[in-house]
């Protein structure tokens, strides 16, 4: 499992997020490009959130490449810094688009102490 699809499966089982308790929106990640696209579908209403895999529109769509998303996935890429470096194109609500970099660690995860990849089972 990459680490952008343990982040995602770790949203899913959240189901909510307190500091989201007045955004309504949807937010689609297009990871990776060409023959393989990965895409993600972040539905929020007031805190409470729905993920799936879906390439079902969106209000707002991130294109990210899964070098980057899996970067952002571990805390080691700050998703402001990579919008401004053209890393990541934002289509829709870029408040939204900001407000969603909450989301993802701030920094890296520890290396666990069997040498995978996370610290987290």
């Amino acid at each position: 499992m990459t680490a952008t699809s343990a982040f995602f499966e770790r949203l899913a089982v959240a189901c909510q997020d307190p500091r989201f308790s007045k955004v309504c929106g949807s937010v689609r990640f297009d990871i990776g490009g060409g023959d393989h696209l990965e895409q993600w579908l972040l539905i929020i209403d007031h805190g409470h959130m729905r993920v799936t895999r879906s390439p079902d529109p969106a209000t707002t769509v991130i294109r990210v490449s899964a070098q980057v998303a899996d970067a952002m996935a571990r805390g080691e890429v700050n998703g402001l810094a990579a919008i401004t470096r053209g890393e990541i194109m934002v289509d829709g609500d870029l408040g939204l688009a900001l407000r969603i970099g909450r989301l993802f660690p701030r920094t890296p995860d520890p290396p666990a102490p069997n040498g995978s990849e996370t610290g987290r089972s």
